[in-house]
């Protein structure tokens, strides 16, 4: 397979978009050679925007100086993120300081047409600031979205679109931008005449994570989102989504994924920087049916597919998840875990034979990969686990602490194996003897510093969350 084309819609869509980077620095099998992330959303400023696309910057900075070939045994970063248009986001004209009056050019309708926009929108719709979203109003962003297929980076995303390439749609269900975005944008794919590549575009394998209510609002009048309407609207949207796109076979692959029965409550905030909600299992989730999707054969009769865990607990680990999921997470993320407590709890590595033997010397150290890479691939990694733990659902397979006495008592349902191995040595004693024994062991000292690094940690975290913790 070469690419797999996201399109992520709205705030869901870039938090969706998060949790998928941090799922492939880790090493979770991803069978797309390369993901292009578009992100779209009138609130291009808006906190979850700006912070995904920052991360998704930033791993592709990392992954950059890596090579990846079929000797190469890491699998951290292994997936391409490919930047295509400026910022991972696909620009909506004229939605920039103005209102959605403006936007529509009321004034210059004829009085009939004016007399049909007072019938369909109220006139709070009506003087709505396009600047920060559509406000949870979908009537609204069905009128706005309908200009993208139009721009030139739509233009230039279609021309670069392969019969071997597909795509991948996600948004939310119950608020304003996803529930209008994903059907419009799945009839451009689907219908549209005017892009280049036409016939592989409109015959493209696409799939689509539709995201039903998962956390609230809290109530303020002066707003217009409220969660109150949340469920109304995903049962209405989930009627349409039936009869226009299942009913159709217009898409390939359909996921659903929802949690209402224990939902998080956040700030009321219609959008901008201030518009940045914690990490959710949801979104993880979500996150894992791009990899699915990338990595099932895709038939031409729609398939749905649903989620759930084996335990209903508020505090879910992996031994609550199934057999599939926890084997295709749990070794990728406590690998990474290890490999950014490492980086982050410890200051002795320039004297480990490691370091020594490969020339990793304190201005690698100081450089601006290592920078990089530990402050906003790894710190940002453990802060993202963290955030899921604060869910009233919460995801919380890890014991995140920074004792350096136990250092490997950080998966919750598994016990730590005695090896003789050991010889005495544990925690980071322990780890940098592995880090120095497997130094011996690999001879890749030809290539650049940055590879030996990673590779080097990939092995050492791999052998030892399988002879301390079992895990394979």
């Amino acid at each position: 397979m070469s690419k797999i084309y996201v399109f992520g819609i709205g705030g869901t869509g870039s938090r969706v978009m998060r949790a998928l980077t941090m799922l492939l620095a880790s090493g979770v099998d991803c069978k797309a050679d390369t993901i292009v992330p578009i992100i779209i959303d009138p609130d291009a400023a808006g906190g979850d925007v700006e912070r995904t696309a920052t991360l998704m910057r930033h791993y592709g900075e990392v992954r950059n100086k890596l090579i990846f070939s079929n000797n190469v045994n890491n699998k951290f970063f292994r997936t391409e993120i490919k930047e295509i248009m400026t910022n991972f986001h696909l620009p909506l004209d004229n939605t920039e300081d103005c209102s959605f009056e403006e936007y529509m050019k009321i004034n210059d309708m004829s009085r009939e047409n004016k007399a049909l926009v007072n019938v369909l929108f109220s006139k709070k719709n009506l003087n709505s600031d396009m600047k920060v979203g559509f406000k949870g109003n979908p009537n609204v962003g069905s009128v706005v979205l309908n200009q993208f297929e139009k721009s030139t980076d739509f233009q230039n995303f279609a021309n670069d679109f392969t019969a071997d390439d597909r795509i991948f749609i996600v948004s939310s269900i119950f608020g304003g931008t996803g529930a209008s975005g994903f059907p419009l944008l799945l009839k451009t794919l689907r219908t549209s005449t005017d892009i280049a590549n036409q016939n592989i575009v409109n015959n493209a394998k696409i799939g689509a994570v539709t995201v039903l209510p998962y956390f609230k609002v809290k109530q303020d009048e002066n707003s217009s989102i409220d969660s109150a309407t949340f469920l109304s609207k995903a049962k209405s949207a989930l009627a349409y989504y039936n009869r226009a796109i299942s009913k159709n076979n217009a898409i390939n692959s359909l996921y659903y994924i929802a949690d209402d029965t224990r939902s998080t409550t956040y700030d009321n905030c219609e959008g901008g920087i201030n518009q940045k909600n914690n990490a959710h299992f949801v979104e993880l989730v979500s996150a894992l049916a791009i990899i699915d999707f990338a990595n099932s054969q895709q038939t031409d009769r729609i398939v749905h597919k649903e989620f759930g865990i084996e335990t209903d607990t508020n505090e879910i680990i992996f031994e609550n998840l199934g057999q599939r999921t926890r084997s295709q997470i749990r070794k990728a993320m406590t690998q990474f875990i290890l490999f950014a407590k490492y980086i982050d709890e410890t200051n002795d590595y320039l004297r480990q034979p490691w370091t020594i033997d490969r020339a990793l010397d304190k201005p690698f150290f100081d450089g601006d990969f290592i920078r990089t890479l530990k402050k906003d691939i790894l710190l940002e990694y453990l802060s993202w686990l963290k955030e899921m733990q604060s869910q009233d659902r919460a995801f919380t397979p890890f014991e995140i602490h920074r004792d350096p006495n136990r250092v490997f008592e950080l998966v919750k349902g598994v016990n730590q194996k005695k090896k003789l191995i050991d010889f005495g040595d544990k925690n980071y004693d322990l780890f940098n003897k592995y880090l120095n024994n497997l130094n011996k062991a690999i001879d890749n000292k030809a290539g650049a510093k940055e590879q030996q690094f990673v590779e080097l940690f990939y092995l050492a975290t791999q052998k030892l969350v399988k002879d301390k913790l079992n895990i394979e």
